[in-house]
C-alpha cells in the first residue's frame, strides 16, 4: 500500500504563508487536470500562529471582539475561501490541508467530507473518545446529541473541479480560551474542547501527527 499524496508537515507557521503553499499546490494540481496530466496530490500539516479565519459564508458578526482589538490580543484575522463559518486556528492544534484531485480516488465532495471526519472519528477511538458528527455542523463532536456537545476538529473545505483545499482543524493541546472570543463555527451554546483536556493528561504532540498521518494513508492509497 502506497500514499497516493506527498506529505510534508509545515511546522509552526503564520496563516498566510501556509496558505500560500497550499495555493501552489491547488493552482498546480488544476493546472495538470486542465492538460490531462498526473498532478501530484498533496498532504499538508502545520500548527498556525493564532489566528481567527471566516469561510467564505460565514457571519463576522460571531466574532465577538473589535477586529481592531486582535492584533492586542495576539491574534490575526483572515478571510478564507473554504466553506463553514469562524474557527480558530493556533499553536496545539493539527491543521490538516489535504490539496487532493477527488476524481484520483473517485469521491464526490460530500464523500471526502465524510471520510476526513471518518479519519478523526478513528484516532479519536484509539484514546477512548467517541468521536461523533452532527447534523448540519460538519467536523467531529464528542456527545454531540447531548447538552455536553463540544467540538473537537472542525472542517472547512474549498473544491474547484474535484481539488480541493483548505481542510481540517484537530485540537490536541489548544489554548481553549481563544474560543470565548467567537461563536464557533457560527453555533451559539455549543463546547469546544481539546484532546488533552479529555484524557487528562498532556500527549506528545508529534505522535499525535504521526498516528493522524497512518489513518491517511489508509484511506488514501494506490
Amino acid at each position: 500500500m502506497k500514499e497516493a499524496y506527498e506529505f510534508q508537515d509545515l511546522g509552526r507557521i503564520a496563516y498566510p504563508d501556509a496558505l500560500a503553499v497550499q495555493t501552489s499546490a491547488f493552482e498546480a494540481l488544476l493546472q495538470a487536470k486542465a492538460q490531462d496530466l498526473p498532478g501530484e496530490n498533496k498532504l499538508f500539516f502545520c500548527e498556525h500562529e493564532p489566528v481567527f479565519t471566516l469561510g467564505k459564508n460565514g457571519r463576522k458578526s460571531n466574532l465577538l471582539i473589535p477586529e481592531a482589538q486582535l492584533e492586542e490580543n495576539g491574534f490575526s484575522f483572515h478571510s478564507a475561501s473554504r466553506g463553514g463559518d469562524i474557527t480558530y486556528h493556533g499553536p496545539g492544534q493539527i491543521t490538516g490541508y489535504p490539496v487532493f484531485d477527488l476524481e484520483m480516488f473517485r469521491l464526490g465532495l460530500r464523500q471526502y467530507i465524510e471520510i476526513l471526519e471518518e479519519i478523526v472519528i478513528a484516532f479519536l477511538s484509539v484514546y477512548g473518545l467517541k468521536g461523533e458528527r452532527l447534523a448540519g455542523a460538519a467536523g467531529v463532536w464528542l456527545d454531540a446529541h447531548t447538552p455536553g456537545a463540544r467540538k473537537i476538529c472542525a472542517v472547512g473545505v474549498k473544491s474547484s473541479r474535484y481539488v480541493t483545499m483548505h481542510g481540517f482543524a484537530l485540537n490536541i493541546r489548544t489554548d481553549l480560551s481563544a474560543y470565548a472570543l467567537i461563536h464557533p463555527c457560527g453555533l451559539v451554546g455549543k463546547g469546544v474542547t481539546s484532546l488533552d483536556r479529555e484524557v487528562g493528561e498532556p500527549l506528545d504532540f508529534e505522535e499525535t501527527k504521526t498516528l493522524l498521518r497512518s489513518l491517511f494513508a489508509r484511506k488514501f492509497f494506490r
